[in-house]
């Protein structure tokens, strides 16, 4: 068993959101770390929800959608949880990718200056709508761990590199990470004994991931030109099928957990010799959905 007990990642899907309340309430009981809400399912309102129903947890949203609410109405929303909750709340807040921007028909600007702007209008309403929560911001490469470090609280990644995490943590001052500046990564993750099937779901999970540019570039950052290059060639070619194939295990078992118990708490904890203060686990499973995951989950730390 690990040290630390890692936080979890929670999403509210259509028809099981009371399910998902409950289920936030046994992560509770069962001693994780925290709980971090995706914006699939309206993260915030899953939030609000666990404030009620939760006592001790610390939880957040990982990530909320800069572009999706004005600014203003975030604060507003993040005062009031982050009050209601006995201050256990954080807000994490993110630029999300193209493929989202244009399904919202979104025209956005530059991500570093629009999240700038976008926290400075949340800091400027001081204590309007009552103390803010911490801050934290979805993060990938320098430049965004940088302007966390200058703006808010803390920094999460999605799909980090556990081998790049020292090279990422270079850019948060000692003294920050020390002050209780909020280190995470959403890490996906399958446990079961049968190593090839949890990397089968590993791979689905990333799939998406690897369509986006924005991380093709940080994982070339990260070391895996040649991967980032071939999935590049690839989604040229309009060969999508091919992306599986092209996740070589150096790649996949440093951005995902999966295998059996020994296999995951083990990968674990290389995550926090790396440097890595709060994983958050994104449970998937072989053998069913978010049941059957988090019966594994549940299992794995008792």
């Amino acid at each position: 068993m690990p040290n630390q007990m890692p936080a979890v990642a929670l999403a509210a899907a259509p028809g099981r959101r009371q399910w998902t309340v409950e289920l936030a309430q046994q992560i509770e009981r069962a001693g994780f770390a925290g709980i971090y809400c995706a914006s699939f399912g309206d993260g915030l309102g899953l939030c609000l929800s666990i404030a009620h129903a939760t006592n001790t947890i610390r939880f957040g949203t990982a990530i909320a959608n800069i572009y999706g609410r004005h600014p203003l109405d975030m604060a507003q929303s993040g005062a009031y949880i982050h009050e209601i909750s006995g201050g256990r709340f954080v807000l994490g807040l993110g630029v999300s990718h193209g493929p989202t921007h244009e399904r919202m028909g979104l025209q956005v600007g530059k991500p570093l200056s629009d999240m700038r702007a976008y926290v400075e209008a949340i800091r400027g309403t001081g204590t309007q709508f009552g103390e803010l929560p911490p801050i934290v911001l979805a993060t990938l490469r320098t430049k965004m761990v940088e302007l966390s470090v200058e703006i808010a609280e803390g920094a999460v990644w999605a799909n980090a590199s556990r081998s790049h995490m020292a090279a990422s943590l270079g850019h948060v001052p000692a003294d920050r990470l020390h002050d209780g500046f909020f280190i995470g990564n959403m890490l996906n993750t399958c446990i079961d004994d049968d190593r090839s099937a949890a990397e089968a779901v590993m791979k689905r999970a990333l799939t998406g991931y690897l369509m986006l540019p924005n991380y093709r570039n940080y994982w070339k950052e990260a070391g895996y030109v040649d991967e980032m290059v071939a999935v590049e060639s690839a989604l040229a070619a309009g060969d999508r099928d091919a992306l599986p194939r092209l996740m070589s295990d150096r790649w996949l078992s440093d951005v995902a957990l999966y295998g059996s118990k020994k296999d995951v708490l083990d990968g674990l904890d290389a995550w926090y010799d790396a440097g890595m203060k709060t994983p958050v686990l994104v449970m998937a499973s072989t053998r069913g959905g978010q049941n059957k995951a988090f019966e594994e989950l549940f299992a794995a730390f008792k």
